[in-house]
């Protein structure tokens, strides 16, 4: 027979903890809900509107029958649990995460893995003493235009890639789709606050941080980094930023901004190769040119669905927990790491002015996905 898993719900600050309270429900007859408790904020929150923590903790209490609680460590301490989804501000994870860890209970988290590369190791040596694995979700993993895209690189289609491309589709910040909030209101969420994790740079750019990893298939060098605030004055942090990273053979574009209102034009990932390029478009097709000054693709291709027994994360955790088969790349610890020392440089050089170094002597992470500090 197999295993029931007991989830808990921990931190509610991130909007996505509700979707992926959805995925593992998907599971049905495999998980119990058993208790959820939100990391108390910086400052109160104050709007119940839907994406905001308070209303996403009532809608896991009364939908999915989570057993509620002001402290996450007597949570802990009072129940059995074999998983903790975790969405507390980014700059809370590592503290949060130890905590659980160690006690031998795996963590889903919502992306980036930290705020910080000093925040990320902290949870991988919990992962390591406590016996417990640690799965980051990005939304981005459940797009089979993605995982086209990445087939067709590696089959060498269009030759050696040496430019990656991606900025997130318009959007106007994570409070902008369809709440009724204020300026004053928003400025209270930890989105819009520095100091607990907030803005852009680790909220959009995050994701072309780790697709870069990935589709490169090396260990990022250094990287330039912008931050600014155009359109936010009630926050602290960015709702712009920009990051350029050089690989050793290849080099990373990634924009993150809470001020577009729409482009026009795909936000990809875009693939640059030495004899093509792939660009994944807004329908979820991929599209390959080889022909220069080319205005339409010379093939278009549409991607085969994700398998249905993996095709969301609670199917992939419990596979991965159930199996030991590996999980995909981007969900694992090792790349994680990577695409968070893309970040932590970043804001590094954001802050600095000038281009950083990726490995600065304090930490490192080798090819062979080895990691030491």
């Amino acid at each position: 027979m197999s295993k029931k898993y007991r989830i808990a719900a921990i931190g509610f600050a991130h909007s996505h903890i509700e979707s992926n309270i959805r995925d593992f429900a998907s599971c049905e007859a495999r998980v119990q809900f058993v208790a959820a408790a939100d990391i108390k904020p910086r400052v109160p929150s104050i709007s119940k509107e839907h994406g905001t923590r308070i209303s996403a903790l009532d809608a896991a209490v009364k939908t999915y029958g989570f057993k509620k609680y002001e402290d996450y460590e007597q949570l802990l301490e009072e129940n059995e649990i074999d998983i903790a989804l975790v969405c507390s501000e980014n700059a809370y994870h590592p503290a949060v995460m130890e905590k659980i860890l160690r006690r031998g209970i795996h963590v889903v988290v919502e992306k980036p893995l930290a705020a910080s590369m000093r925040g990320a190791l902290r949870i991988a040596r919990a992962a390591r003493e406590g016996g417990a694995k640690v799965i980051t979700n990005w939304p981005v993993v459940w797009s089979p235009a993605v995982r086209e895209a990445k087939k067709i690189v590696d089959s060498g289609e269009i030759g050696r890639l040496f430019k990656f491309s991606f900025r997130n589709s318009d959007s106007q910040g994570p409070l902008s789709y369809g709440q009724v909030i204020t300026d004053m209101e928003k400025g209270l969420e930890w989105w819009h606050q520095c100091d607990t994790g907030g803005g852009s740079m680790l909220d959009y750019c995050c994701y072309g941080a780790c697709m870069s990893c990935w589709f490169i298939g090396e260990s990022p060098a250094a990287a330039y980094g912008l931050k600014a605030n155009f359109d936010s004055p009630y926050g602290s942090a960015e709702d712009y930023a920009a990051i350029t990273v050089r690989f050793p053979n290849a080099v990373a574009l990634l924009e993150g901004s809470w001020t577009t209102v729409n482009s026009g034009v795909a936000n990809g990932p875009l693939l640059y190769g030495t004899k093509g390029t792939i660009v994944v478009n807004q329908e979820g097709k991929v599209e390959l040119y080889k022909k220069r000054h080319a205005g339409i693709p010379d093939k278009i291709f549409t991607p085969e669905p994700i398998q249905p027994d993996r095709d969301n994360l609670g199917k992939e955790t419990l596979y991965h927990l159930d199996t030991g088969g590996s999980l995909f790349p981007m969900l694992d610890l090792p790349l994680n790491l990577k695409a968070m020392s893309i970040l932590d440089t970043g804001a590094r050089s954001a802050d600095s002015g000038k281009m950083e170094v990726v490995n600065d002597g304090a930490w490192c992470i080798g090819d062979d996905h080895s990691w030491h500090t």
